[in-house]
């Protein structure tokens, strides 16, 4: 299983036209447990599985470790979005956990390398490895610290473990391309359970010796890989993915743990907040401008007084459908702990963010800008850094020696998914401030943006964002 994000009920994806509904933590672990009966077996987890949904983001992960002790998991390796609570909530999940935490190239959080199991009689080795893009993907702050090195880190692992008889398994949250990479520069590795990047690999992939898997999504399936051993050698593997519905058998222990958070995430999350007109388009924003995008940066620089206002597509979590707007909606959508700050930055240095937001967007990386007050058009065929052809700061063009007061969130200020010209302009000026705590410390907490969007709809009680044409892409014509 990987990258659950605390989907446990069943829920229809907002990308799909199905009307069926997915996924159902009770009948996974239903399952899984059936599964479990029928030959030695080894359930692993391979990443996100704390945050994500209100379910989940609430307890800041409690229910889901709750729920995978009670299902038994063997081991779990962490994820990038592990961390999005911050180290001291991370321990205490681990604390709780009643099966290894792995993170074999994580230095600074003593998470265990790997483990060794008897899985009927064959040892078999589980070593962890997140992606080391880890400090850009949460809150810098969140990372304090800690060192990611490079995945290929965890040969130094693989060949004692391997030389000693041990079937080795790599639980890996890198994403299935750097998993095939790293299958293709590290021998040794017998299996690669992966995750991150939300792949659903329907049979194994085969590199070399190694056969790699992965799960989907948000409970969405369950990942099956039945090997056969001999003489301390796999020499047969055959792999599926199980859909998981709402249909059949439930684990009813499951179900009673999804349904005390349930009860408890409704009552707080029913409260109605106001009404939109027009779908929220959370699913676009690391790809274009989206009209939930530009409500939120227009709610920001509204409330800031600044004259632009920045923050990364991917702090935006989900779309949300024409109707009424309920406060779980927002937290679902925005579920992450940022907080608005305001900074100066030159022409040059809005200039310099814009490039590396747009950096990213061949692979629909989370960096790429959701902005007010800013209009931009871009080349993608451009080399990076190279992209950005004309801005407009509230109809004017740049200037890039002049200053301006930008808004953004700490994560950004801080100097995540990249934004290194945001982290430098802060510590090289003592012109930060913290939006309702008036220029204090980095560590004031100031105001949630989650509130300030709660309370601007409320304010209009009624709301219709549109795309506005503030980014635009140029393409060349054949």
């Amino acid at each position: 299983m990987n990258d659950f994000h605390g989907f446990a009920d069943p829920h229809k994806p907002y990308d799909s036209n199905e009307s069926e509904l997915h996924g159902g933590l009770s009948y996974l672990a239903a399952q899984a447990e059936r599964l479990r009966a029928e030959k030695p077996t080894l359930l692993v987890a391979a990443g996100d599985m704390i945050q994500g949904n209100n379910w989940a983001n609430i307890f800041q992960g409690k229910s889901s470790i709750e729920a995978m002790n009670a299902m038994g998991f063997d081991a779990m390796v962490v994820g990038n979005h592990e961390f999005d609570f911050g180290q001291s909530i991370l321990k205490q999940r681990i604390s709780e956990a009643n099966f290894p935490v792995l993170g074999a190239n994580v230095q600074g959080l003593n998470l265990k390398p790997y483990i060794i199991k008897d899985i009927g009689g064959v040892a078999v080795a589980v070593v962890g490895v997140v992606t080391d893009d880890t400090p850009i993907l949460t809150n810098p702050k969140n990372v304090e610290g800690l060192q990611f090195l490079p995945p290929a880190y965890v040969k130094k692992y693989i060949q004692e473990l391997k030389g000693k008889g041990n079937i080795v398994v790599v639980l890996s949250h890198i994403g299935f391309n750097e998993d095939v990479e790293l299958a293709k520069e590290v021998e040794g590795i017998d299996v690669i359970v992966g995750g991150h990047s939300h792949t659903k690999v329907r049979e194994p992939a085969i590199i070399g010796k190694t056969f790699i898997v992965q799960a989907f999504k948000h409970g969405e399936a369950l990942g099956v890989l039945d090997i056969t051993v001999m003489d301390g050698d796999i020499v047969r593997a055959e792999g599926r993915l199980e859909p998981i519905t709402p249909t059949g058998e439930k684990n009813k222990k499951i179900e009673e743990i999804v349904a005390k958070y349930r009860e408890q995430m409704q009552a707080m999350m029913s409260g109605r907040v106001g009404e939109t007109l027009v779908d929220l388009d959370g699913r676009n924003t690391r790809l274009m401008e989206t009209n939930f995008g530009n409500l939120i940066t227009d709610i920001m620089r509204g409330a800031s007084g600044a004259d632009a206002a920045i923050i990364n597509g991917g702090s935006i979590r989900t779309s949300i459908k024409k109707g009424p707007i309920l406060v779980g909606d927002l937290y679902g959508a925005l579920p992450f702990e940022n907080y608005v700050v305001v900074i100066k930055l030159t022409g040059l240095q809005i200039l310099d963010a814009l490039e590396q937001g747009v950096s990213g967007v061949e692979e629909a990386k989370g960096g790429f800008p959701q902005v007010s007050g800013i209009e931009f058009t871009y080349d993608r065929s451009n080399p990076k850094g190279t992209r950005i052809k004309e801005v407009f700061i509230n109809g004017i063009p740049l200037a890039t020696n002049k200053e301006y007061i930008v808004a953004t969130n700490d994560f950004l200020a801080a100097g995540g998914d990249g934004y290194r010209v945001f982290r430098d302009a802060v510590k090289s000026s003592k012109d930060y401030e913290v939006v309702g705590e008036a220029m204090k410390g980095r560590s004031d907490s100031g105001r949630w943006l989650l509130d300030m969007v709660i309370d601007y709809i409320r304010s209009q009680r009624i709301i219709s964002p549109r795309v506005e044409a503030r980014i635009k892409e140029q393409k060349k014509i054949d």
